[in-house]
């Protein structure tokens, strides 16, 4: 849980519980996994326990919604950071629910739900969930050409009022197009992130796969984001270097790109 978070596209992050199993190339070198060892031994894998959270972590929300009202703006929430929200696990069907409630109960948040199990998003939605909640956008990582093929139309086959997807991190060139327009009987991709891997054992991107990205996304009229080259970026003499996160930046053809489904295009000098 974090009121200010670090990640560059979102205001807040919560997570209902700790805990997740790999499920594909983006799991290989996973962030979450490598802080909960840190921080919580045993809660990583397919047999391994969730760590679970007691009352006052639940009430936070709560807090940042009433701030939100009271400067009369929306804040974005990541959830999960730390796990993923349609796992397939009886131990978190009833923390599930609790936060379905959560998200009723905060109308002023914007709740971000990024999977990389979108098969089983319909299974586990409220079942008041109809067209979609109004707070709510659906998102799935998709790393490679071969995830996107698998996990997009389960994703757009579900109501939700944004459709998003994070490709962080970015490990193929990816072919979004077709998912940027709108077809008959699904809905389409309305914002897109993107990013290259951070980590002792990073995987470089190529930065035509992130300049490929942002194109389509332009002339489709839709959000792109680039939220970091990780430890991998472009060198002086145009060739990948293995840097520090923070020398790499984030800077994409020198700017920053920013874009999020409530604001037009535009990218930031």
């Amino acid at each position: 849980m974090a009121k200010f978070s670090r990640i560059e596209w979102t205001d807040h992050t919560f997570n209902p519980w700790w805990g997740c199993a790999r499920v594909s190339p983006a799991c290989d070198n996973c962030y979450a996994e490598a802080i909960a060892r840190r921080f919580s031994a045993g809660i990583w894998g397919a047999r391994a326990p969730r760590r679970f959270f007691g009352e006052a972590h639940w009430r936070e929300p709560l807090r940042w919604n009433a701030e939100a009202v009271r400067l009369g703006a929306r804040k974005r929430v990541f959830c999960a950071s730390m796990a993923d929200v349609f796992e397939n696990r009886a131990e978190v069907v009833a923390h599930r629910s609790k936060l379905w409630e959560l998200i009723r109960a905060t109308p002023a948040l914007d709740w971000l739900l990024l999977t990389k199990r979108p098969q089983l998003i319909a299974r586990y939605l409220p079942q008041d969930w109809g067209g979609g909640y109004s707070n709510v956008w659906l998102g799935t990582t998709t790393e490679n050409q071969t995830e996107a093929q698998r996990r997009v139309p389960h994703l757009l086959g579900t109501p939700s009022v944004v459709h998003f997807i994070s490709a962080e991190p970015l490990l193929s060139a990816l072919d979004v197009r077709d998912w940027l327009i709108s077809a008959p009987g699904r809905g389409k991709i309305g914002w897109v992130i993107a990013g290259g891997e951070s980590g002792a054992r990073a995987r470089p991107s190529d930065p035509a796969w992130f300049r490929g990205l942002r194109d389509d996304c332009k002339r489709a009229g839709v959000p792109f984001h680039f939220k970091q080259w990780g430890n991998w970026a472009p060198s002086k003499s145009g060739t990948l270097a293995k840097v520090s996160k923070a020398v790499a930046g984030r800077r994409l053809d020198g700017r920053i790109w920013n874009g999020l489904p409530s604001e037009a295009f535009a990218p930031t000098e």
